[in-house]
């Protein structure tokens, strides 16, 4: 679904410029839940950033469904960290609002919209206002909103990375129930090394600045996971595996 042959992102002129990364090559399978984990500043959101089609590569070639990224790609949603949910706005209309982007009848939708919010334990707030939500709650609708046009690529840049960790433990689990059950390819940015195992298939691991691919990293845990996996033998080897990488980088030391 996602080819990418030597991408590079340079910001600026050649004598005052930054890049942010460099000759990025990957080859990511449909249905796929990929995520990019790495230090801050290592172009990680910036190479989302690319696919998305909201920033331009300086070199290399890109392509989703085999065509050049040159814009947001057909059937794409979209999740940040901040939620950006517009607090003049209800619940339902928050969710609703990809529809009106896309010019389509916003009420067609409603049905949908009103599922994914049952789906996220959210159907007696659909009626309620921003202000009236927690911050987990809050991103419960962020993430029903991109899923409202049913992407068939999901980008996320460090959806939860705001939230405390139990309200973080637990949307980790709703999303990664939510892929099982649509299977849409997900690319997914975080800095926590246990948040890229429990969720992934895969992990790409990305060098500090300018970003490079310095591991690809199969994950095969079980399908129905639990949060209980966290404590199993096989995840510590992961884990163990991403950490002596960041030791090597000097990102950890003891």
């Amino acid at each position: 679904m996602i080819v990418a042959r030597d991408v590079g992102k340079r910001f600026g002129g050649p004598a005052d410029g930054l890049t942010a990364i460099d000759s990025i090559t990957v080859d990511i399978a449909e249905g796929e839940f990929v995520s990019l984990l790495g230090p801050s500043g290592c172009g990680k959101s910036t190479f989302l950033r690319c696919l998305a089609g909201l920033e331009q590569t300086t070199s290399g070639a890109l392509q989703v469904d085999g065509e050049e990224v040159d814009g947001p790609p057909d059937r794409l949603g979209m999740a940040f960290q901040r939620d950006a949910l517009l607090d003049w706005m209800n619940v339902l209309d928050n969710v609703l609002l990809p529809a009106d982007f896309s010019g389509a009848r916003k009420r067609q939708f409603e049905p949908r919209a009103l599922e994914l919010l049952k789906m996220a334990g959210l159907g007696s707030f659909v009626h309620a206002y921003p202000r009236a939500l927690s911050g987990g709650m809050r991103q419960r609708v962020a993430m029903c909103r991109s899923l409202l046009l049913d992407p068939r690529l999901l980008l996320m840049d460090e959806p939860f990375g705001a939230l405390d960790a139990l309200t973080r433990d637990q949307l980790n689990v709703d999303l990664y129930r939510l892929w099982l059950q649509r299977r849409m390819t997900v690319i997914f940015v975080t800095h926590s090394i246990s948040e890229a195992i429990f969720l992934s298939s895969r992990i790409i691991v990305f060098s500090p600045r300018p970003g490079k691919v310095i591991d690809d990293i199969a994950i095969e845990l079980p399908a129905d996971r639990k949060l209980a996996v966290r404590e199993t033998a096989e995840f510590g080897t992961y884990a163990r595996h991403v950490r002596g990488l960041f030791e090597r980088m000097g990102l950890l030391h003891d």
